[in-house]
């Protein structure tokens, strides 16, 4: 909620390779119920932009993965691209 506020907000998945930290963020989209956290809080944040009243928005994201030290922008133009 602080996020529509105006308060960044950050969501770090931590874990070992296999353990569903992807599934978790992104899920399935039927059923409904097996979507993952960035659906669900771009639905939450585009909802309440839609209902305020004299208000300007400015949403942006990033999706970064980290993985031996190397990071990667997954909603870059080339996800397999490493970011300085």
């Amino acid at each position: 909620q602080g996020v529509t506020e105006g308060y960044n907000g950050t969501i770090f998945a931590y874990g070992q390779t296999g353990s569903g930290k992807s599934f978790t963020m992104q899920g399935i989209v039927d059923p409904s119920t097996q979507k993952g956290i960035i659906p669900r809080a771009f639905e939450h944040i585009f909802e309440s932009v839609q209902c305020a009243e004299n208000a300007k928005f400015l949403v942006r994201a990033s999706y970064l993965e980290i993985y031996n030290e190397d990071i990667r922008d997954l909603l870059g133009a080339d996800t397999k691209q490493k970011l300085e």
